[in-house]
């Protein structure tokens, strides 16, 4: 009787047995996850790295998101969700695991090459799992329902690293908070097995005459011109997100006027990700019955609002306006992903979402890392050259960016 109050509730957010088994790996990971890497940079220079290395690290972040995206699309339609689940899994795994046992800023960008790509080499899995078991009328929902769960861990893992370097230091805590990862890391990769079902279209030797393409080029043929208009604009608008991405948590902790504690660094996290979670399903349910585009455009000016904003923010009090307006900055994201799976092949879902983030990453890699040699010039110049990037993405879709039903 329960579950059948409950089947209304579930049909609206697009749940089923498949997508919750995926929610639960996004939390899971997720959490470990979060209240270790948001503190990265901070670990870099207590370990004894400068600036450089924490640009590295975000250019890291970015190049490997792009590099993996690809071939986490081609192993998704090539495995199956299941399995490509599994094996990136214990990718994370590896990368937690060699952070933890060596203490030192060098074998932590080893480790970051493996467990900064989870969340790029599986999104493309998850991103496909939502387009099979949904309906078209379902996905922007389905998409949301991934974003929702993956800002919990966003806003509470941060709270908790911060509670851990507070109690036992820069180091030891983020060392910690890394177990804690690998720990949660291993229950996920249990449950995701248990409640994902396989397709057994996509296994491999099935003789299915649509079989995953390998090459990015001929790929590439195959990405309508709609696709490539918000593919550009995306680009100028994460160089905008990116410049500075590394560098908030420096700004806040150490630049400011008055520098706010780790602790209060994970509130304001926590304030970005609330706002984000409370949006997340209104957005979606309008965005599933009207145009798309309003929603990913209002998204960008979020986007291109945030480091101008953040300029002028010098206490915790104005930068809980920040945050708040970072937060924003999700009204149109899953929108956006679902469009670019609207806009692809029925067939190469998970292989186009994966060359999508490949030429997209690959490019604002190369911001990434410049926004280092711009914060070393000033942050002053490193927020406003961000701010003239987005503001450049948001103009350029407003005018040429097209809706799914426009397109059909």
């Amino acid at each position: 009787m329960a579950l059948l109050k409950l089947k209304p509730v579930s049909d609206f957010l697009g749940l089923q047995r498949s997508t919750i088994g995926m929610l639960c790996m996004v939390i899971l990971v997720g959490m470990g996850e979060k209240m270790a890497e948001r503190f990265l940079p901070i670990y870099l220079m207590a370990l004894g790295g400068g600036a450089l290395s924490i640009g590295l690290l975000n250019g890291l972040d970015n190049l490997l998101s792009a590099l993996y995206s690809f071939p986490g699309g081609y192993l998704s339609d090539r495995l199956g969700t299941k399995r490509a689940l599994l094996v990136f899994n214990i990718i994370a795994m590896s990368g937690f695991l060699i952070v933890i046992l060596v203490p030192s800023w060098q074998f932590v960008l080893v480790g970051a090459v493996f467990f900064l790509s989870w969340t790029a080499v599986s999104l493309p899995a998850t991103m496909s799992l939502v387009a099979k078991v949904l309906p078209t009328n379902k996905r922007t929902m389905g998409v949301s329902m991934h974003s929702f769960v993956r800002r919990i861990p966003m806003a509470l893992g941060p709270v908790l690293g911060g509670f851990c370097i507070g109690i036992w230091g820069e180091v030891n805590g983020v060392r910690f908070a890394f177990v804690v990862a690998f720990f949660l890391s291993f229950v996920a990769a249990i449950l995701q097995q248990a409640l994902i079902e396989e397709d057994a279209s996509e296994t491999a030797g099935n003789g299915d005459p649509h079989t995953p393409e390998k090459n990015p080029l001929r790929l590439f043929r195959e990405m309508s011109p709609f696709l490539k208009r918000l593919l550009v604009s995306d680009i100028l608008v994460r160089f905008c997100e990116q410049i500075p991405y590394a560098f908030v948590v420096v700004w806040c902790m150490k630049t400011v006027t008055s520098p706010v504690t780790a602790f209060h660094f994970g509130i304001l996290t926590s304030i970005e990700m609330a706002t984000a979670l409370l949006i997340y399903i209104p957005v979606a349910y309008f965005a599933d019955r009207t145009a798309k585009k309003p929603f990913i455009v209002t998204t960008f000016v979020f986007f291109t609002l945030f480091p101008l904003v953040l300029l002028f923010c010098q206490s915790f009090t104005w930068l809980i306006f920040a945050f708040i307006l970072r937060g924003l900055k999700e009204f149109g994201e899953p929108t956006r992903k679902a469009l670019i799976m609207d806009l692809a092949p029925e067939d190469r879902k998970a292989a186009m979402f994966g060359l999508y983030y490949l030429m997209r990453d690959v490019i604002v890699s190369v911001a990434a890392f410049g926004g280092a040699f711009l914060w070393q010039i000033g942050p002053n110049v490193n927020f406003l050259v961000a701010f003239s990037c987005g503001l450049s993405g948001t103009i350029a879709f407003a005018l040429w960016g097209k809706d799914f039903d426009l397109c059909s």
